[in-house]
């Protein structure tokens, strides 16, 4: 039972039955569409009239669409999906070595991405943001409604203070510059919680009905969103999550971006993989030029140092789950990041780890892999600006 907090709290108003009711109809369509008005009623117990006056409201915001259904030997049914013709949103991903810039539809589907190599330079980089935004703008003819920035680096709820580890950038006005250069609203927030946020929106069926759930995103570093009660945790100033730098042990392969090498992240990171895989190679065969992609490539290949240095990260990898999941019992733990295209190889050593570390008596928890690609941060740059279009009423 959640109690209200009263200096947030906004008092119910003539209309906000009508607004919740706005958003569950909404999200039938998203979730199920195509659907048919009857069957919305049916589902919501909402008056037939009701559902009719809301679609039609949804259909004038540009919102959904008719579609026909497929006829059983009659007039075909007229069915209801979210509409999908233009861009509405545009993500940048921005990367401590590139950073994405693309848009999408209402469904949350790419449509256009272009990338850019992420200068250390800040001005530089949002100048970049900048005229890539704006071309996109342009090309969409007035569609796009908002802008959403997820970096690898603190951000306050309001977006005003930031901190990016790699790069040194500390309070930066990045969404205030863009915001005042393309005209649009611009959301920004941590990459693992955006990413988070796109597992809970866009992610698989089954994930969206998981209420409590922990994102791990393994990049460069290591990051973690958490979801409770079906919305992201981002606690004090945003700074929920920093399990990337919890110790869990000494003398890493690297250091994290902050100089230690007790913390997860340096045990359990893409670089921490690819030094160990540069020690195991003794620096041949290209190993000491080798990136991240490629290492997944010969692992898969069934290459023994590279397999071997893949698991070794997997190992450090439960055992920070294990952590979390006594920490924080979470229905699951999704794995994110461009390390998914290796869970054939990683996977029963991720799981393994976790079940000999574990506490007996624990519930079990599901390890998944995120299924929003090699590139979820870029999904959650997109999330910060569809889900506000999803998200229901809120009293506090």
């Amino acid at each position: 039972m959640r109690r209200i907090d009263l200096k947030k709290a906004n008092v119910a108003r003539s209309n906000t039955i009508r607004d919740i009711n706005r958003q569950i109809v909404l999200n039938y369509v998203r979730e199920r569409g195509p659907i048919s008005r009857a069957e919305i009623a049916h589902e919501t117990a909402l008056q037939r009239s009701t559902v009719s006056l809301i679609v039609e409201e949804l259909r004038v915001d540009g919102l959904i669409e008719e579609v026909s259904g497929e006829s059983s030997g009659g007039r075909p049914p007229i069915l209801l999906s979210l509409r999908t013709a233009d861009a509405v949103a545009i993500g940048v991903d921005l990367g401590t070595k590139r950073t994405i810039v693309g848009t999408s539809d209402l469904a949350g589907r790419v449509l256009h991405q272009e990338t850019f190599e992420t200068n250390p330079d800040a001005g530089q980089t949002t100048n970049e943001i900048v005229d890539r935004a704006r071309k996109l703008i342009r090309r969409n003819n007035g569609t796009i409604e908002g802008i959403g920035v997820s970096l690898p680096g603190l951000v306050d709820p309001a977006g005003k203070e930031l901190f990016i580890p790699t790069f040194k950038w500390r309070n930066l006005p990045l969404a205030s510059e863009i915001q005042a250069a393309t005209g649009l609203p611009v959301t920004m927030d941590n990459d693992a919680n955006a990413a988070a946020q796109a597992e809970l929106w866009f992610g698989r069926p089954e994930i969206r009905e998981v209420r409590d759930f922990i994102l791990v995103l393994v990049e460069d570093g290591v990051g973690t969103g958490i979801v409770f009660d079906g919305q992201v945790y981002r606690g004090e100033n945003g700074a929920a999550g920093e399990f990337g730098h919890m110790t869990i042990g000494q003398g890493a392969p690297v250091a994290c971006a902050s100089g230690s090498r007790e913390c997860w992240e340096a045990f359990a990171s893409e670089r921490s993989a690819l030094a160990r895989y540069k020690n195991l190679s003794g620096g041949l065969n290209g190993a000491a030029g080798t990136n991240f992609g490629d290492l997944i490539d010969v692992a898969l290949r069934s290459e023994g140092a590279a397999r071997t240095a893949l698991k070794e990260t997997a190992k450090y990898l439960g055992i920070g789950i294990a952590n979390l999941i006594r920490g924080l019992a979470p229905e699951a733990v999704i794995v994110g990041g461009p390390i998914v295209r290796a869970w054939p190889v990683i996977s029963s050593d991720i799981r393994n780890t976790v079940e000999a570390t574990i506490c007996r008596g624990l519930p079990s928890t599901r390890i998944i892999a995120s299924t929003l690609g090699p590139e979820p941060t870029l999904m959650g740059a997109l999330s910060l600006v569809l889900a506000s279009k999803f998200a229901s009423v809120s009293f506090t």
